[in-house]
């Protein structure tokens, strides 16, 4: 991505939009993206809060807080265990100018393009006028429980049990002989490469790995006071042997170096990670300059993808290769304090014990 806005020539993206998200923390090589941001000639955000990304937006289009709108969860009922449905009201009114995330999709599609394949003019007229109350109530008329709509959910706050999860399987399978076929050959196609890599591998070579913490799992928790305090959780962990062979010390300062950057941070000394393995937690970060999140700032903390490199591509999934980013360690010493002063620097007291 970084490199379609930096590199010149026909095709070069001058112009981004970002939607809620962080790509210079969550991305490999979050510098160098960070430099391209700075260099595009446009950029909008649509965000609440100005963070490590967007502060490189000439504008920002804030939506209304989750606070001002109303609620129908249609993502994590996905993963739910049991059937239910559930409608949350506004707990606050949004003020009159405030605009709802829908409001400002459909006001820039009528902007860029008047032909905006996002919606067709009888749609974007049915969600403009009538709102998704509209358009939640039509779905949950049409949808398996007979008898569901939005009036009915508004009279249970509390949500309504719909019962026990119901099988899909095997009518859900779109294959005539109702089976999952697995695409065994192509896994199995890859094994030689993998056994390949593994004769190669250099067991002596440090690897970084990510982390999450249940209270860290990414970098939008940071600006919240109880999910940063106590122990700081942005740090290097490392097997002991690991930190012995390289003189580091619990505690320590580490300066971690990849292929693309280098990072300091305090050294976790800790048995749970293999030898030549160590690993910083996912989605810190918050020092850089321009980011008004207070609460995050103080809890900075460094960019693990300011170290994953961009080039490092898994070959059978195509994703980035974020995890065994080939990386050196360096303990850094601490500055010694010179405790040794002149007469000249100090006139001592014998009598009263003080220095003047």
């Amino acid at each position: 991505m970084a490199d379609e806005m930096l590199v010149e020539g026909a095709g070069q993206l001058k112009g981004f939009m970002t939607i809620a998200g962080k790509p210079v923390l969550s991305t490999p090589n979050g510098e160098k993206l960070d430099t391209a941001f700075a260099n595009l000639d446009f950029m909008v955000a649509i965000d609440y809060f100005v963070t490590e990304t967007s502060r490189h937006a000439h504008i920002i289009l804030p939506p209304v807080s989750p606070l001002e709108r109303d609620h129908y969860d249609v993502t994590f009922n996905n993963f739910a265990v049991h059937n239910v449905a559930k409608y949350s009201k506004a707990l606050f009114a949004k003020q009159r100018s405030a605009k709802h995330d829908w409001q400002i999709y459909l006001e820039l599609a009528k902007r860029l393009d008047k032909k905006a394949v996002l919606a067709t003019k009888v749609e974007r007229l049915i969600i403009k006028v009538l709102g998704p109350k509209f358009v939640l109530n039509q779905g949950l008329k049409r949808g398996p429980y007979k008898g569901l709509n939005l009036k009915q959910l508004k009279k249970n706050p509390h949500g309504i049990d719909l019962g026990a999860l119901k099988t899909m399987l095997p009518q859900a399978l779109k294959n005539k002989d109702k089976q999952i076929h697995l695409n065994v050959d192509f896994y199995q196609a890859d094994l030689e490469r993998v056994q390949e890599m593994m004769q190669d591998y250099d067991d002596k070579q440090i690897l970084l790995i990510g982390r999450r913490h249940v209270r860290s799992n990414n970098s939008w928790l940071h600006n919240s006071y109880r999910l940063v305090k106590g122990k700081p959780r942005c740090t290097l962990m490392l097997h002991p042997e690991t930190a012995k062979e390289y003189g580091i010390e619990d505690g320590q300062n580490v300066k971690v170096t990849s292929r693309v950057g280098s990072v300091t941070i305090v050294a976790e000394v800790t048995d749970e990670l293999m030898p030549n393995v160590v690993s910083i937690p996912h989605g810190w970060g918050h020092g850089r300059k321009g980011v008004k999140q207070k609460i995050a700032q103080a809890h900075a903390g460094v960019s693990v993808n300011d170290l994953t490199d961009d080039t490092l591509i898994d070959q059978l999934s195509g994703n980035a290769a974020v995890n065994g980013v080939p990386v050196q360690l360096e303990a850094i010493e601490p500055e010694a304090t010179d405790l040794e002063t002149t007469d000249s620097d100090t006139d001592f007291d014998m009598k009263s014990g003080s220095a003047a």
